[in-house]
Protein backbone atom coordinates (compact mmCIF):
# COMPACT_ATOMS: atom_id res chain seq x y z
CA UNK A 1 0.00 0.00 0.00
CA UNK A 2 1.26 3.48 -0.92
CA UNK A 3 2.39 5.61 2.05
CA UNK A 4 -0.14 8.37 1.17
CA UNK A 5 -3.05 5.91 1.29
CA UNK A 6 -4.93 5.80 4.57
CA UNK A 7 -6.94 2.68 3.66
CA UNK A 8 -7.55 0.40 0.70
CA UNK A 9 -11.25 0.87 0.05
CA UNK A 10 -11.55 -1.62 -2.84
CA UNK A 11 -8.85 -4.12 -3.67
CA UNK A 12 -7.61 -4.56 -7.22
CA UNK A 13 -9.33 -7.95 -7.32
CA UNK A 14 -12.67 -6.49 -6.18
CA UNK A 15 -12.43 -3.79 -8.85
CA UNK A 16 -11.51 -6.25 -11.62
CA UNK A 17 -14.32 -8.62 -10.67
CA UNK A 18 -16.93 -5.86 -10.70
CA UNK A 19 -15.65 -4.37 -13.96
CA UNK A 20 -15.93 -7.81 -15.60
CA UNK A 21 -19.51 -8.08 -14.30
CA UNK A 22 -20.38 -4.64 -15.68
CA UNK A 23 -18.84 -5.54 -19.04
CA UNK A 24 -20.83 -8.76 -19.23
CA UNK A 25 -24.04 -6.94 -18.33
CA UNK A 26 -23.43 -4.22 -20.92
CA UNK A 27 -22.58 -6.82 -23.58
CA UNK A 28 -25.84 -8.66 -22.85
CA UNK A 29 -27.90 -5.45 -22.86
CA UNK A 30 -26.35 -4.23 -26.13
CA UNK A 31 -26.23 -7.60 -27.94
CA UNK A 32 -26.86 -7.07 -31.65
CA UNK A 33 -26.18 -3.33 -31.41
CA UNK A 34 -22.98 -1.34 -31.65
CA UNK A 35 -22.79 1.26 -28.88
CA UNK A 36 -20.22 4.00 -28.63
CA UNK A 37 -18.61 4.34 -25.23
CA UNK A 38 -17.74 7.95 -24.45
CA UNK A 39 -15.22 8.34 -21.71
CA UNK A 40 -14.10 11.45 -19.94
CA UNK A 41 -10.35 11.82 -19.61
CA UNK A 42 -8.31 11.28 -17.67
CA UNK A 43 -9.72 9.51 -14.65
CA UNK A 44 -11.87 6.94 -16.42
CA UNK A 45 -9.31 5.74 -18.99
CA UNK A 46 -8.21 2.68 -17.00
CA UNK A 47 -11.82 1.77 -16.22
CA UNK A 48 -12.74 2.18 -19.90
CA UNK A 49 -9.83 0.01 -21.06
CA UNK A 50 -10.75 -2.84 -18.72
CA UNK A 51 -14.49 -2.43 -19.38
CA UNK A 52 -14.29 -2.71 -23.19
CA UNK A 53 -12.09 -5.80 -22.90
CA UNK A 54 -14.93 -7.39 -20.92
CA UNK A 55 -17.47 -6.62 -23.67
CA UNK A 56 -17.27 -9.16 -26.51
CA UNK A 57 -19.57 -7.20 -28.84
CA UNK A 58 -18.92 -4.70 -31.64
CA UNK A 59 -18.44 -1.23 -30.15
CA UNK A 60 -16.50 1.94 -30.59
CA UNK A 61 -15.00 4.39 -28.16
CA UNK A 62 -14.55 8.12 -28.10
CA UNK A 63 -12.84 10.35 -25.62
CA UNK A 64 -13.60 13.78 -24.24
CA UNK A 65 -11.63 15.91 -21.86
CA UNK A 66 -13.31 18.48 -19.71
CA UNK A 67 -12.09 20.81 -17.04
CA UNK A 68 -14.29 21.99 -14.24
CA UNK A 69 -13.42 25.11 -12.40
CA UNK A 70 -12.95 24.83 -8.68
CA UNK A 71 -10.40 23.65 -6.19
CA UNK A 72 -8.43 20.45 -6.65
CA UNK A 73 -10.90 18.53 -4.46
CA UNK A 74 -14.18 20.31 -5.30
CA UNK A 75 -15.99 20.80 -8.61
CA UNK A 76 -17.88 24.00 -9.30
CA UNK A 77 -19.94 22.54 -12.15
CA UNK A 78 -18.66 25.21 -14.52
CA UNK A 79 -17.17 23.14 -17.31
CA UNK A 80 -14.87 23.84 -20.22
CA UNK A 81 -14.48 21.23 -22.97
CA UNK A 82 -10.79 20.70 -23.70
CA UNK A 83 -11.25 17.80 -26.15
CA UNK A 84 -14.50 17.18 -27.97
CA UNK A 85 -15.79 13.98 -29.59
CA UNK A 86 -13.83 12.75 -32.62
CA UNK A 87 -16.89 11.46 -34.49
CA UNK A 88 -20.60 12.16 -34.62
CA UNK A 89 -22.87 10.39 -32.13
CA UNK A 90 -26.05 11.36 -33.99
CA UNK A 91 -28.38 8.35 -33.99
CA UNK A 92 -25.91 6.27 -31.97
CA UNK A 93 -26.47 4.50 -28.68
CA UNK A 94 -24.07 6.17 -26.26
CA UNK A 95 -22.74 4.82 -22.99
CA UNK A 96 -20.98 7.50 -20.95
CA UNK A 97 -18.22 5.85 -18.93
CA UNK A 98 -17.26 7.72 -15.76
CA UNK A 99 -14.75 6.88 -13.09
CA UNK A 100 -16.63 8.57 -10.26
CA UNK A 101 -19.80 10.59 -9.86
CA UNK A 102 -19.92 12.80 -6.81
CA UNK A 103 -21.66 16.18 -7.14
CA UNK A 104 -22.88 15.25 -10.62
CA UNK A 105 -22.41 18.84 -11.78
CA UNK A 106 -19.81 18.10 -14.45
CA UNK A 107 -21.70 15.04 -15.72
CA UNK A 108 -24.97 16.97 -15.75
CA UNK A 109 -23.35 19.56 -18.01
CA UNK A 110 -21.82 16.85 -20.20
CA UNK A 111 -25.15 15.02 -20.60
CA UNK A 112 -26.88 18.19 -21.78
CA UNK A 113 -24.03 18.77 -24.23
CA UNK A 114 -24.21 15.20 -25.58
CA UNK A 115 -28.03 15.27 -25.87
CA UNK A 116 -27.65 18.24 -28.20
CA UNK A 117 -25.62 15.99 -30.54
CA UNK A 118 -28.73 13.86 -31.29
CA UNK A 119 -27.84 10.37 -30.03
CA UNK A 120 -30.48 7.62 -30.09
CA UNK A 121 -29.92 7.08 -26.38
CA UNK A 122 -27.51 7.90 -23.57
CA UNK A 123 -26.87 5.66 -20.60
CA UNK A 124 -24.36 6.07 -17.80
CA UNK A 125 -21.86 3.54 -16.52
CA UNK A 126 -19.77 4.61 -13.55
CA UNK A 127 -17.28 2.75 -11.45
CA UNK A 128 -17.85 4.72 -8.25
CA UNK A 129 -20.95 6.51 -7.06
CA UNK A 130 -20.61 8.94 -4.16
CA UNK A 131 -24.27 9.95 -3.58
CA UNK A 132 -23.64 11.84 -0.33
CA UNK A 133 -22.17 14.71 -2.36
CA UNK A 134 -24.79 14.81 -5.14
CA UNK A 135 -25.92 18.31 -6.11
CA UNK A 136 -27.41 17.51 -9.53
CA UNK A 137 -29.83 14.65 -10.18
CA UNK A 138 -28.11 11.89 -12.16
CA UNK A 139 -29.73 8.59 -13.14
CA UNK A 140 -27.00 5.94 -13.20
CA UNK A 141 -27.76 2.90 -15.34
CA UNK A 142 -24.68 0.81 -14.50
CA UNK A 143 -22.88 1.29 -11.19
CA UNK A 144 -19.75 -0.44 -9.96
CA UNK A 145 -19.73 0.55 -6.31
CA UNK A 146 -21.45 3.02 -4.04
CA UNK A 147 -18.96 4.63 -1.67
CA UNK A 148 -19.03 7.01 1.27
CA UNK A 149 -17.89 10.62 1.03
CA UNK A 150 -14.14 10.11 1.16
CA UNK A 151 -11.36 11.35 -1.11
CA UNK A 152 -10.35 8.33 -3.18
CA UNK A 153 -7.46 7.71 -5.54
CA UNK A 154 -6.12 4.88 -7.67
CA UNK A 155 -7.35 2.94 -10.71
CA UNK A 156 -7.25 6.15 -12.76
CA UNK A 157 -8.35 8.52 -9.99
CA UNK A 158 -5.78 11.11 -9.03
CA UNK A 159 -4.84 13.92 -6.78
CA UNK A 160 -2.63 16.38 -8.61
CA UNK A 161 -1.99 13.80 -11.39
CA UNK A 162 -0.58 11.33 -8.87
CA UNK A 163 -1.76 7.86 -7.86
CA UNK A 164 -3.61 7.00 -11.11
CA UNK A 165 -1.47 3.88 -11.51
CA UNK A 166 -2.44 2.29 -8.20
CA UNK A 167 -4.25 -1.00 -8.96
CA UNK A 168 -6.76 -0.46 -6.15
CA UNK A 169 -9.08 2.28 -4.90
CA UNK A 170 -7.60 3.88 -1.81
CA UNK A 171 -8.55 6.65 0.57
CA UNK A 172 -6.03 9.47 0.42
CA UNK A 173 -4.69 10.63 3.77
CA UNK A 174 -6.26 14.05 4.50
CA UNK A 175 -2.82 15.36 5.46
CA UNK A 176 -1.83 15.02 1.78
CA UNK A 177 -4.56 17.27 0.35
CA UNK A 178 -4.81 19.64 3.28
CA UNK A 179 -1.10 20.45 2.95
CA UNK A 180 0.40 22.54 0.17
CA UNK A 181 -0.92 21.91 -3.36
CA UNK A 182 0.94 19.17 -5.27
CA UNK A 183 3.82 20.23 -7.46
Amino acid sequence: MHADVEEVLLSGEEVQTRVAELGAQLAADYEGREPVLVSVLKGSIIFLADLVRAMPIPLSIDLMEVSSYGTSTESSGQVRILKDLSTSIEGREVIVVEDIIDTGLTLNYLLRYLHDKGPASIRICCLLDKPARRLAPIEIDYRGFTIADRFVIGYGLDYGERYRNLPYIGVLRPSVYSAAPPA
